[in-house]
């Protein structure tokens, strides 16, 4: 075993997290839900999340038999939204090719809509303790720093080298709290931001401390200009309820119910009576909501409009709801956003 796993694993003994809600068990459905979720989100965020998910889907089979529609409000605020339509994809591939049961084989693991190596590997860990190490953006974070290695861990090649590394530390027993301490320690020691040097096992094996250059590794990446989109979104009331439609299953909010919406431009009682058959007029405006994505930064400027005549015949996609229903809808959390502070205004 290499000094930097023997010490790693008697820091995680010690310091590590232990009473995580996923920890108390085995179970690679509730391991690999969890992994899931944790896929960018930080656990504070995930907890209350995964108990309401768990206590919702507590099996494969009742994840794979369950409507989008309901995956997808349980997951409703989490972010990341392809998360959750891939959980529940990979469900029905799970009962559909294995019987019901997840796999044990590491490829066929790996196969899984929406789990990538890492993932896998910390399924296969924790469930079934086979020998794969993971390398999220914290582990990449604590050997970047460990061996200063240069330039951005998202480059194919520092990517390869950091496997690599990561590879020739796993050891050969306590596996699991040998990955919970990788998790660990990058996520609560060795953080991106004010990491904690001076309580650091690792502070005699870490190139970056030595070379005080602990706030230069790893490399950030490099930055470009996040582009700025705008769109209306139009809250269509009528009678205490709002009109709602859902969104195609690929793209941004995929799967999940918002507003209608157009260009600043497309705005007028006309185009909506044209697009939808329905007669309105414009009540108070609203502010503006700028909501941030990985990729660009969208401007939304709610438009609320009253309908002044009768309700057409709709499509599946949209639907009418009571206000108090439509906030507990499958919603992406801007939306949520405006419908509450909507229903404060009134």
């Amino acid at each position: 075993m290499s000094a930097f796993a023997e010490k790693l694993i008697a820091w995680q003994q010690v310091h590590g997290r232990h009473d995580l809600p996923w920890q108390q068990t085995r179970d690679p459905y509730a391991v690999w839900v969890s992994e899931i979720m944790l896929q960018q989100t930080q656990v504070s965020a995930v907890i209350g999340y995964y108990g309401r998910f768990m206590a919702r889907f507590p099996t494969i089979a009742s994840l794979a038999e369950a409507s989008q529609d309901d995956v997808m409000q349980h997951w409703s605020g989490l972010g990341y939204y392809s998360r959750a339509r891939n959980l529940h994809h990979a469900a029905q591939t799970i009962v559909r090719e294995h019987g019901g049961v997840f796999p044990q084989d590491f490829s066929q693991i790996q196969s899984l809509k929406g789990i990538g190596r890492s993932t896998a590997a910390a399924i296969s860990v924790f469930s079934f303790q086979l020998p794969q190490t993971i390398l999220d953006g914290n582990v990449k974070r604590v050997l970047a720093r460990l061996h200063a290695i240069e330039g951005w861990p998202g480059l194919p090649l520092i990517e390869k080298r950091l496997w690599n590394l990561a590879e020739s530390l796993l050891p050969a027993n306590n596996l699991p709290a040998y990955i919970q301490g990788l998790m660990d320690f990058g996520a609560t020691l060795c953080t991106r931001s004010k990491p904690r040097c001076h309580d650091c096992p690792m502070q005699d094996q870490c190139q970056a401390f030595q070379q005080q250059r602990v706030a230069q590794l790893p490399a950030a990446k490099p930055r470009k200009a996040i582009p700025e989109r705008q769109t209306t979104m139009l809250m269509i009331m009528d009678a205490g309820e709002i009109l709602l439609e859902k969104r195609p299953d690929k793209g941004v909010w995929g799967g999940l119910w918002s507003f209608p919406e157009c260009t600043p431009e497309q705005i007028s009682v006309q185009q909506t009576q044209e697009r939808y058959g329905m007669q309105t007029e414009s009540l108070e405006d609203l502010p503006v909501l700028w909501h941030t994505f990985t990729h660009f930064k969208l401007e939304i400027t709610p438009q609320p409009l009253q309908l002044t005549g009768k309700r057409p015949a709709l499509p599946p996609h949209l639907q009418w709801l009571p206000l108090a229903d439509a906030i507990a809808a499958a919603l992406p959390t801007p939306v949520r956003t405006l419908l509450k502070t909507l229903q404060q205004s009134r």
